[in-house]
């Protein structure tokens, strides 16, 4: 069986590298990307706490993945907004490197 803490280590490396994507990169699906990675990590702590840390020790407590499930929308909603910004943003600048976009600028 797997312990607590292998979870909690690859979620950390997940999020650190997602961090590093959305901090290090110029284009926007790139950053994307890294939030989307970030967003996944934060779904395997959940997942995680949820199997090691129930409280009546039954599985019929599904916090854990109602919140992943929440998690997983936000990030659908997340990924089909931001794309669709992308896409108008390109279509505008011809660009999608994300220091280039000041449309909201006077």
């Amino acid at each position: 069986m797997v312990s607590l803490w292998v979870y909690l280590v690859l979620a950390a490396a997940l999020f650190s590298i997602g961090a590093f994507g959305v901090l290090a990169r110029r284009n926007a699906i790139a950053i994307l990307m890294g939030v989307e990675l970030m967003l996944n990590a934060v779904n395997i702590n959940l997942v995680a706490f949820w199997r090691f840390v129930r409280p009546d020790g039954g599985s019929e407590n599904m916090f854990g993945q109602v919140f992943t499930v929440f998690v997983f929308v936000v990030a659908a909603a997340e990924v089909a907004v931001g794309l669709a910004i992308i896409i108008s943003v390109y279509r505008s600048k011809r660009s999608v490197i994300a220091e280039e976009v000041d449309l909201l600028k006077w």
